[in-house]
């Protein structure tokens, strides 16, 4: 069998491989391994190989192409049941998910559906009615949730990749217990057209495979804004470029780490931290205390009520239909009120504003994916418990707006595997994506389970020293009338984000905002005319972003603000705009 990575499938289909080859080695490979409660739906063999030959011609332009992945059963596929592993709830679907067709016009071959924790409400892949995946390093430790059978899936190398979800973490834990890579993105860079909701203004699809870069491959062909779905963000998905070094980043302090008891996770962890350091990266360590105050919110209030939201129907008219330890969880919403929706959301922002100053400065996080492992037997004698503590390092993610990729790292001296995740603001996808794969390409480690070697990291270019990041805010955003003046000339986003938060916008003197920015880096040979496209009273200078760095944009003379409207409590244009 060849190794299912899209650098091995690539070289294969050059040299003559055919795609149905492929197919038949997937089908091979689930029959070998035997676990019955990986899939919910598995399609016929003759009908993917049929989409195979479909394909014509190996086209090395289509990114995808012949890659075999799956999906998550709460994400639709035309013509397929969607179950979100609740068989009351089933229902056939008449579109793929916007993902789904971006992934297939990219090339990739979908064979089937996974199974997950019920309504994506759990972090241990065994809340299921239809019998849970087993794990793909050690049948006696849960598979992760709430995505576990696509992880699972990866892990056993049946699939390069396969879409999850990712609301808790989702997309993180289960990569870290098959030992693969988890890529959560930035809400709303990957549509959640199609997707059955757990939290709608949490919930983000993600990506495991058993590379970083086969993972942000598949991000990318998925990423796009959808303008039928009201959470999508126009977010950058550029093509992978060398990290920066001398990157700083936070870790959990020593006082604030929590594991449970499990040293041997604590030493993996400390390991970790040493190889950042010996590879540049200056370590900060952060009291982690309002992280986890954040955490818990997560299956409190507001969003209890917004997973109750998501099946309603179900849970008033018929909740034995619901699995139990699910209803328990949701039907909490039952007790509580549109005041304590409030208060928990009120409180969630003062819980940020508080972490605010120990995370200023920092180009990301570095945090334990889980803080221990838990056998399929503890969860049987506590189902609620090992489940909250899986996700003390990711439940704050989602609720904070950040992107995050989990990774392996050299197993564990009892050698069940190791992992962090790494975590940045949104938009910085692509910056955490190359920055983990030095981290993921460290020790000796095979992918998942499959005990295939890993491929050499692919050389990723560095930014071009012959041009200038400029940070637009306005009329000059991608899809507003003035981004002509930027793509006109060569220039390309490569970033959003916000600015450090002393800056005013269209504002009088004394107000401070962090205004929302995209980065559209131009050649320098353009960078003279585009300024002759700015009229007084606008100017171009050095703005500071909120991650520290500096890069070039719009500046206002004071005296234009006298009268001015302040949309600094804004601070985004497109918010004013929609206004």
């Amino acid at each position: 069998m060849i190794p299912l990575t899209l650098s091995s499938l690539r070289a294969a289909y050059a040299a003559g491989l055919s795609p149905t080859e492929v197919v038949a080695q997937v089908f091979e490979k689930i029959a070998l391994v035997e676990d019955p409660g990986i899939f919910l739906t598995l399609f016929d063999q003759a009908e993917v190989a049929q989409a195979a030959q479909a394909l014509g011609p190996y086209d090395p332009d289509r990114p995808l192409w012949g890659v075999p992945f799956a999906v998550k059963d709460n994400i639709d596929v035309a013509g397929a049941v969607t179950t979100a592993a609740c068989p009351g709830f089933a229902y056939t679907a008449e579109h793929d998910a916007f993902v789904v067709e971006k992934l297939r016009a990219a090339g990739a071959l979908l064979i089937g559906k996974t199974n997950l924790d019920q309504f994506a409400t759990g972090l241990v892949g065994v809340r299921t009615p239809y019998g849970a995946p087993k794990n793909a390093v050690d049948p006696e430790i849960v598979p992760g949730g709430s995505s576990g059978g696509s992880a699972v899936a990866v892990g056993h190398g049946i699939v390069s990749f396969a879409l999850g979800t990712d609301t808790a973490g989702s997309g993180r834990v289960p990569a870290a217990l098959n030992n693969i890579v988890g890529l959560k993105p930035s809400l709303g860079s990957l549509s959640a057209t199609g997707l059955v909701p757990a939290c709608r203004t949490l919930d983000t699809i993600s990506v495991f495979a058993l590379t970083v870069e086969d993972a942000y491959a598949a991000f990318q062909a998925a990423a796009g804004y959808d303008a039928a779905d009201s959470y999508s963000r126009r977010l950058p998905a550029p093509d992978l470029a060398a990290a920066p070094d001398g990157v700083v980043i936070g870790v959990p302090s020593p006082d604030s780490r929590k594991f449970f008891g499990d040293t041997v996770q604590a030493a993996s962890f400390a390991d970790t931290l040493d190889r950042l350091q010996a590879a540049g990266a200056t370590l900060r360590e952060v009291d982690f205390a309002p992280l986890y105050a954040v955490a818990d919110m997560l299956y409190d209030g507001a969003w209890v009520a917004e997973r109750y939201a998501a099946i309603e129907t179900l849970m008033t008219e018929r909740p034995d239909d619901v699995f139990p330890v699910t209803r328990q969880i949701i039907g909490a919403a039952e007790q509580l009120s549109a005041v304590d929706a409030f208060k928990g959301m009120y409180r969630l922002k003062d819980l940020i504003r508080q972490a605010e100053p120990s995370l200023d400065g920092l180009d990301m996080l570095c945090v334990p994916t889980i803080p221990t492992f838990y056998t399929a037997a503890a969860l049987a004698a506590d189902p609620i418990g090992p489940n909250s503590n899986l996700g003390v390092y990711t439940n704050f993610v989602n609720l904070m707006d950040m992107c995050g990729i989990a990774v392996p790292t050299p197993a564990r001296s009892d050698v069940r595997p190791g992992g962090v995740t790494f975590l940045a603001p949104a938009g910085q996808d692509a910056q955490l994506a190359a920055f983990a794969m030095g981290i993921a390409g460290a020790g000796d480690r095979s992918l998942g389970a499959t005990g295939w070697a890993r491929p050499a990291p692919p050389k990723l270019p560095q930014a071009a020293a012959d041009t200038i990041d400029v940070a637009v805010c306005g009329a000059h955003m991608a899809g507003l009338p003035l981004n002509p003046d930027l793509t006109g000339r060569g220039a390309q986003l490569v970033d959003a984000g916000e600015t450090a938060p002393d800056y005013a916008f269209y504002a009088l003197p004394g107000a401070g905002a962090r205004v929302k920015v995209e980065v559209w880096r131009m050649p320098q040979a353009q960078f003279g005319s585009f300024m002759a496209t700015i009229p007084q009273p606008l100017g171009i200078g050095t703005l500071t972003l909120s991650d520290g760095r500096q890069v070039k944009g719009f500046l206002c003379e004071a005296i234009a603000t006298q009268g001015a409207e302040d949309i600094s409590d804004l601070a985004d244009w497109r918010a004013y705009m929609a206004r």
